[in-house]
């Protein structure tokens, strides 16, 4: 239960952010707006950090490199984020966003890719995915 409801707060959160960011952007321009926020992010994360210490320094040794590039993901997916909004409004600009993440998200899960636990993918998988498409198409006409 507790991960539906954290996935909720990220969904409500991901779409306030886009709105509050896209509006910040066309006053202070795209980048400047992305770099801000990620500055109040880590400013936020190490004021957060210095109460509750989880994890420990010294995991940063097992965490393979590859996986450092994450962080270059925040910055690419605010810009793709607040561009969308932008030019498609809010609504679509999530639906759309959405969609590219669950294909992206079963990919990942379909191939076992980064640790994942492989899930075999069936039938009903890929008849949700296209009811998905086809609700984006019909939400916009």
């Amino acid at each position: 239960m507790k991960g539906i409801i954290f996935s909720i707060m990220g969904g409500i959160f991901i779409t306030l952010q886009g709105v509050f960011n896209s509006r910040m952007s066309e006053d202070l321009g795209v980048w400047r707006t992305n770099a801000l926020i990620h500055l109040i992010g880590f400013t936020l994360s190490i004021v957060v950090y210095s109460f509750i210490r989880d994890g420990r320094v010294s995991g940063l040794k097992e965490v393979p490199p590859f996986y450092l590039i994450g962080g270059l993901f925040g910055g690419l997916i605010v810009f793709g984020e607040m561009s969308a909004i932008n030019e498609l409004g809010v609504a679509f600009a999530v639906s759309v966003l959405l969609i590219a993440q669950l294909l992206c998200a079963f990919i990942i899960d379909s191939k076992g890719l980064f640790g994942a636990v492989k899930e075999r993918v069936k039938k009903r998988h890929w008849i949700g995915i296209g009811i998905m498409i086809l609700g984006v198409f019909i939400f916009k006409m």
